[in-house]
């Protein structure tokens, strides 16, 4: 039985994520009408507000899929108000992804709510908490990269066009990303319910680390790095999204590195 604690907990969306909201439109707003002063500020701004949005709605698609599947403990845990501050670890799952970025333009967002899987039964209920966060990923590309499929770009500033490209290249790669079979990451997660009870005792211990091994890989191994975005890309190229904008979008949002030059000479044309 619901209690009127999980009811009450579990309406409402917190005005942290409202903030966060409001810092995209606000920026997004600065990119589109090239109202700030430096582009590449305003662009990495609504990026990363953009991202982290994006980071709460993955882990709410989890939360209220679990809620619906019989844990209704996500709702006193605050996970169904799309609050950031709540997850279990806040740097971790805020701050990492954002550095991860920062870094190599990769995304993928970090662990972050508990789900109390003893109160689950089903195995379709498990895999489907699990793929949920990614399919949220999905969405978010689809709707960042209509202007691209729909052939709408006529109007829309070149800058905001390399905003969103970046922004669909992360979201994209989350997607995979999170995907992949790896213990520690939702696509294990899926398939986790169907494997026998030993071998889930005998994977456990190195789920903690299955997403380090993924990240040392893309980061060490160039075969690996140059395989994953060359499919990253494939992804864009049939959403609509081209090379240049995916890549100045990701220049233009370093900008302190000053590398966004040859991209502003397209925006000046």
């Amino acid at each position: 039985m619901t209690t009127s604690t999980t009811r009450h907990s579990g309406r409402g969306i917190s005005p942290v994520f409202i903030g966060i909201v409001a810092v995209m439109a606000v920026t997004g707003w600065a990119v589109w009408t090239d109202f700030a002063t430096a582009a590449g500020v305003a662009v990495f701004l609504f990026v990363t507000s953009a991202w982290i949005v994006s980071l709460c709605l993955h882990e709410y698609a989890h939360a209220r899929t679990a809620l619906h599947g019989g844990d209704i403990s996500v709702g006193t845990k605050g996970y169904l108000t799309l609050n950031p501050l709540v997850y279990a670890h806040p740097l971790l799952s805020i701050g990492l992804p954002v550095l991860f970025v920062i870094m190599g333009g990769i995304g993928l967002p970090g662990g972050a709510v508990f789900i109390e899987r003893g109160r689950i039964h089903g195995r379709w209920k498990h895999s489907l908490i699990s793929a949920a966060g990614p399919l949220t990923n999905v969405l978010f590309a689809v709707v960042c990269t209509a202007p691209f499929w729909l052939g709408a770009l006529d109007g829309v500033p070149v800058i905001f066009r390399y905003a969103l490209g970046f922004l669909a290249l992360l979201q994209v790669s989350a997607a995979i990303l999170n995907s992949l079979p790896v213990p520690g990451l939702d696509g294990y997660g899926v398939i986790e319910p169907w494997l026998s009870y030993s071998l889930r005792r005998r994977i456990e211990p190195i789920a903690p680390y299955g997403l380090l091994a993924v990240f040392a890989l893309l980061f060490f191994v160039p075969e690996v790095n140059n395989a994953f975005f060359d499919l990253v890309d494939a992804i864009l190229r049939g959403l609509g999204v081209g090379d240049l904008e995916s890549r100045c979008g990701y220049e233009y949002y370093r900008f302190w590195t000053g590398e966004n030059e040859i991209c502003a000479s397209y925006v000046d044309r």
